[in-house]
């Protein structure tokens, strides 16, 4: 039970990073400030700092090293989900838009863009030369009926992610090491 419970919250706590603490980390992007969908639509907003994510690691360390060594290094997990309805969808791909437009700006590396019909995921990296990836931010607009920001902050080594894949047997997350390894 302990080791499902550990695992639990370790996978938790990474899978939420598959868009932290100091606002002047290079990492951190401020999506700004949003507001429930007036229709009553779906509205999450989860914003874990690193005192939590440093008890997780802990809770991780001697069951799933691996995993608590990957979360150890994150400062900040931040993911929004907003339901778009006729009163938000455009003022919110808007928004997704030119978070994208200043990220390139920025020097962020855009790794995946990828759209469906309606649908648009796009995945950005900053990164500390070749040493690490300090943040991730993804954003994703589902069909125009919600739209998905996260933005995961901290020192990521890509043989930690694709490691964490293999080990936990999930595919984005190895397929997430290897692009992140050869960018």
């Amino acid at each position: 039970m302990k080791t499902n419970l550990t695992r639990s919250l370790a996978l938790a706590a990474l899978s939420l990073a598959l868009p932290l603490q100091a606002a002047d980390s290079t990492g951190y992007v401020d999506f700004g400030k949003f507001s429930p969908p007036r229709s009553g639509g779906q509205f999450v907003e989860v914003n874990i700092r690193d005192n939590l994510i440093g008890m997780v690691a802990r809770l991780a360390a001697t069951q799933e090293p691996e995993v608590a060594e990957l979360i150890g290094g994150l400062k900040r997990i931040r993911v929004n989900v907003i339901g778009l309805d006729d009163e938000n969808r455009g003022e919110i791909g808007d928004r997704v838009s030119q978070l994208g437009a200043e990220l390139d700006k920025q020097g962020w590396e855009r790794i995946v863009t990828a759209r469906t019909g309606t649908e648009e995921v796009n995945v950005f990296l900053k990164t500390r030369e070749q040493e690490a990836v300090e943040g991730i931010v993804v954003t994703i607009l589902q069909g125009g009926k919600e739209a998905v920001l996260i933005n995961v902050v901290g020192d990521i080594r890509p043989e930690q992610i694709a490691t964490l894949g293999e080990r936990f047997n999930l595919e984005p997350l190895k397929q997430a090491g290897r692009a992140i390894g050869k960018s």
